[in-house]
């Protein structure tokens, strides 16, 4: 039996970054001001948890517990309240954001403007800022090509699609199958035992 081509929703099958990639944005990021420190922590919640800018703007500091390690998204897309596991490095770049440049106002939101009058930052500024940090890093990608990379990496990983379905916060596994199709480089190792 014949498999055909992939058919996606949209014109061009989800892009995900390289560890070259990867290695550049971060490489790139200035953590020499508040802006940059900010960035940096978004970067990284898009990056080891596959956030959506959405849900990175919503994120309060009541949300994030620095001794477990821990985000709570109380909603996500599927309406269900997740806890996920922080990465080291993440939670060491949140608390950075918060004891060191996050400016000390009422408001419960984790990230906020640099400018007063201090305000939350909505979606659409949490797409900006990762958008403009990988233009300086030279890559033509998205911030949700950090969330397709997510995906990647839990599936090379060995995670099954399943699990991959509960980490992203789909409803269904026909959200997550976008975000997953055959990595060249994976399929090459796996059948041919190469490395390219």
């Amino acid at each position: 039996m014949l498999a055909g081509p992939r058919v996606f929703t949209r014109s061009n099958p989800p892009r995900f970054l390289r560890d070259g990639d990867i290695q550049r944005l971060f490489n790139s990021l200035n953590l020499d001001t508040p802006s940059g420190v900010r960035t940096h922590a978004m970067v990284l919640l898009a990056y080891t948890l596959g956030l959506r800018p959405i849900e990175i703007s919503q994120i309060t500091l009541d949300d994030v517990s620095f001794e477990k390690g821990e985000l709570i998204l109380p909603q996500r897309k599927t309406n269900n309240p997740v806890i996920l596991p922080v990465p080291e490095n993440t939670i060491k770049a949140v608390a950075a954001y918060v004891l060191n440049v996050r400016p000390k106002t009422a408001h419960r939101e984790l990230f906020l403007t640099c400018h007063a009058p201090y305000s939350p930052i909505g979606s659409h500024h949490v797409s900006l800022h990762i958008s403009e940090a990988m233009k300086k890093a030279g890559l033509a990608s998205s911030p949700y090509s950090l969330r397709h990379t997510y995906a990647r990496n839990l599936l090379m990983m060995g995670r099954s699609i399943y699990e991959i379905k509960e980490m992203m916060g789909h409803k269904n596994i026909e959200s997550t199958q976008r975000y997953l199709y055959i990595d060249t480089e994976l399929m090459r190792k796996v059948l041919l035992n190469e490395t390219i």
